[in-house]
């Protein structure tokens, strides 16, 4: 079963590699079977007398199919690396390749019985069945870390069970070095991009989200500091049936968030004010934001209209001085001052380069066009917004300034990563909100 809950089929059940040996076993027969790829193609390209360029023989549907095949089959750090890599230096990597990684942003094999039973024995006991009733074996969801099954508690409650896969959490920082080796062996990856920041941050972010006690304690903290804001429902912790790899939690009904999409204007425009209103005041009052994006961490409620929020394991608290300069680039960015937004990114580890260079100038171009939803006190139409586009443009032209350029600082990085899916998600909706009363409020 997918992410999105839909079935896969059979094909969508398949064993998880658990030791490292196997799973850098997966790794290695990855790369040689991507370079079987290039020299079948290179080949083929010979016979018809075209002069293959080995980019294009690298970036093939079908070594693109390997790679995202294999990724998603080993689930845990190797896919999560992935979709962050996807999500977060998108606009600095080859199109090819962030439209590979992209695509395990929904892509996810549920693990076998033999398997799930394997992990409810060592969280429950071997006779976890006459604990938990109901247990439904097939998973209402399947993600990078573990999968989601419906049960009834024993005081009769119907709970859902975040269950981890097995050897995921032993095998993380094996899986993000593989995998930086793998795209960097293949040429997939820029030698100009240093991502050593992320990949230690991704190391210490997914440790984190595979401790569910953790998880727990979030969302623990995000009821108790939502409670009684009717827009938003939220699972309660069940922490005596929660272990470090298996969450109970009660369960919340709520359709797909894209569900929204084929409802009027007027509600598509409040489910997302509400949402950039959520990721505000998580970032400016709360300095804890729940830092992943996926459509599949907010349902909706068609009864009452309200949104139900999931997951919280990518969860961040966020240090004062840098929700205090990015509060200060904010407001500078919305009263057109660009000498102020340059002193706030270069506090928060922006390189800006030098004043009036050309390399600053574009800086600040593409600062002002991130923040152009909130620059006119009026709503954003983000349905005909053409945003993403000419950022991914000004990317590549970052690029030419190699000597300059440096990886953003990483608590930008992670919060953009929340900004960046709001956006696609209002534009998804064709939302349209006006984000700079909706952030004047909070600021």
């Amino acid at each position: 079963m997918a992410r999105n809950g839909r079935p896969k089929g059979e094909d969508g059940e398949k064993a998880i590699p658990t030791s490292r040996a196997g799973r850098f076993a997966r790794v290695a027969r990855l790369a040689g079977s991507v370079a079987g790829g290039m020299v079948a193609e290179g080949a083929r390209q010979l016979r018809a007398g075209n002069r293959p360029n080995p980019k294009d023989l690298l970036l093939t549907p079908a070594n693109a199919r390997r790679v995202t095949e294999q990724l998603a089959t080993m689930r845990g750090a190797a896919m999560k690396v992935g979709q962050m890599l996807s999500m977060d230096t998108g606009d600095f990597l080859p199109r090819e390749l962030a439209d590979i990684l992209g695509q395990l942003r929904s892509d996810a094999r549920y693990m076998p019985a033999a398997q799930l039973d394997e992990v409810m024995s060592a969280a429950y006991g071997e006779d976890w069945q006459n604990v938990l009733y109901g247990f439904d074996p097939k998973p209402i969801a399947a993600a990078s870390i573990g999968q989601v099954h419906k049960a009834i508690s024993p005081d009769g409650r119907e709970i859902a069970l975040k269950v981890q896969y097995p050897g995921v959490a032993r095998s993380i920082d094996s899986d993000v070095d593989n995998i930086a080796s793998l795209l960097r062996l293949s040429g997939l990856l820029p030698d100009s991009i240093d991502i050593r920041p992320l990949l230690e941050e991704a190391k210490a972010q997914l440790h984190d989200e595979a401790d569910y006690l953790k998880e727990a304690k979030f969302l623990a903290a995000f009821n108790e500091l939502l409670d009684g804001d009717e827009r938003f429902l939220l699972p309660q912790v069940l922490p005596e049936l929660s272990h470090r790899n298996v969450l109970a939690m009660t369960f919340v009904a709520g359709k797909p968030i894209e569900s929204v999409e084929k409802l009027p204007q007027a509600e598509r425009d409040r489910v997302m004010t509400n949402l950039f209103d959520l990721m505000f005041l998580e970032m400016f009052e709360l300095r804890m934001v729940q830092t992943d994006p996926n459509f599949a961490n907010y349902r909706y409620n068609a009864a009452t209209g309200q949104i139900v929020l999931l997951d919280f394991g990518a969860t961040r608290k966020f240090k004062v001085e840098f929700v205090r300069q990015y509060k200060r680039m904010a407001k500078a960015a919305m009263k057109g001052d660009a000498k102020t937004v340059v002193a706030a990114a270069e506090r928060l580890g922006y390189a800006m380069g030098e004043e009036g260079s050309e390399y600053q100038e574009l800086m600040l171009e593409m600062f002002f066009l991130a923040m152009e939803s909130l620059l006119a006190d009026e709503p954003y139409d983000f349905g005909s917004s053409q945003m993403t586009r000419e950022m991914s443009e000004m990317g590549e032209r970052v690029l030419e300034f190699r000597d300059f350029w440096q990886a953003p600082p990483m608590e930008a990085i992670f919060f953009h990563r929340k900004l960046g899916g709001m956006f696609l998600l209002a534009s998804r909706l064709k939302a349209r909100v006006n984000v700079h009363r909706v952030l004047s409020a909070r600021l």
